[in-house]
């Protein structure tokens, strides 16, 4: 048999038509297998293809063979990644609003080569990005990369950041000046991607929404802060915010109905302090960053959570209330 012109690349376009083309659905023949090789201009036979499954195999694929009636059928069984752990990946992809519709689309191809043409239809079907709210900040991901070296670094960065106008046009804060801070981590939160930083000048920790943050720059200043990040807990940071909206860190006391039990842990977690009022309400003791959204969170669920201390900030729902309903008089 004479050789094909791709001979010396068979085994690299043998385990690509099994990735490809074959799953535990789906297999090839061994004429098919001959067919598709030849389509790359490589010969091959059935008794040196035998023995090319084997280094397969010993390479580390997953090749199986199947009797069915009168043929025998070869695919790749398992993989690194499994059809339900990409769907899962796919519909993270599609819910971040962080990512923008074209970046979103690239990432799930990318995904759905790593199965079966057969099993990337399943991925496809799940694509339901147009009408999401997504980031038109296409430059997300070189930040989150340029962020990520600065931390690796240990190095301070400047940036601009911006915000929406009522023209719908985007417009630098501070007049453009430029902010420094430390990076210390980045957090995924509310579907959006957070920098979380030392601001020496204010002395404080800050965060800021990594999609409005731009011309990120590491500077030759070693990152500061290092003591009050030591103890620093990002799910503890993440839980005490709504909205990721700042406010001064406060020890509330909330009381409420049975019911609502499982509404206060999945915001504050399972380590929250539950204490039985009676047998129809519970007390809890969280930590919050007291801000305006979470007045509006409370508020939502109407009068079944209420906060009960401390005073000042029972006073700052109060007065929170009465100009939501001043607001609405006729």
């Amino acid at each position: 048999m004479s050789k094909g012109a791709n001979q010396k690349l068979k085994m690299l376009y043998l385990a690509k038509i099994f990735m490809e083309q074959t799953d535990d659905e789906h297999g090839l023949t061994m004429p098919e297998v001959i067919e598709r090789l030849a389509a790359y201009d490589v010969n091959a036979d059935r008794k040196t293809l035998y023995l090319d499954f084997e280094e397969l195999r010993h390479y580390g694929l997953d090749i199986l063979s199947q009797q069915v009636g009168h043929k025998t059928y070869y695919s790749l069984g398992a993989r690194e990644f499994e059809l339900p752990e990409l769907k899962l990946l796919v519909d993270s992809v599609q819910a971040a609003k962080f990512i923008t519709d074209r970046k979103s689309r690239e990432l799930i191809r990318k995904l759905e080569g790593l199965v079966s043409v057969h099993q990337a239809r399943q991925l496809h079907r799940q694509v339901l990005i147009s009408g999401r709210v997504k980031t038109m900040n296409e430059s997300i991901y070189y930040n989150i990369d340029r962020l990520h070296e600065a931390i690796n670094a240990d190095a301070q960065i400047r940036f601009q950041y911006y915000q929406w106008n009522v023209d719908k046009q985007m417009e630098l804060r501070r007049n453009g000046a430029w902010y420094q801070v430390s990076p210390w981590a980045l957090i995924w939160d509310d579907e959006n991607y957070y920098l979380v930083g030392y601001d020496a000048g204010d002395d404080k920790i800050k965060h800021f929404r990594v999609d409005k943050m731009l011309r990120i720059r590491s500077t030759d200043e070693r990152r500061a802060g290092k003591d009050s990040f030591k103890a620093f807990d990002s799910a503890r940071y993440a839980k005490s915010l709504f909205g990721m909206y700042g406010g001064e860190e406060t020890s509330v006391t909330l009381e409420g109905d049975n019911g609502m039990v499982g509404v206060v842990i999945d915001r504050f977690g399972k380590d929250v302090a539950l204490v039985p009022v009676d047998e129809h309400r519970f007390e809890a003791s969280v930590n919050v960053a007291v801000s305006p959204q979470f007045f509006g969170w409370i508020m939502a669920l109407g009068g079944s959570v209420r906060i009960t201390g401390p005073a000042p900030v029972v006073k700052q729902m109060q007065d929170a209330v009465r100009r939501l309903a001043e607001q609405y008089q006729a």
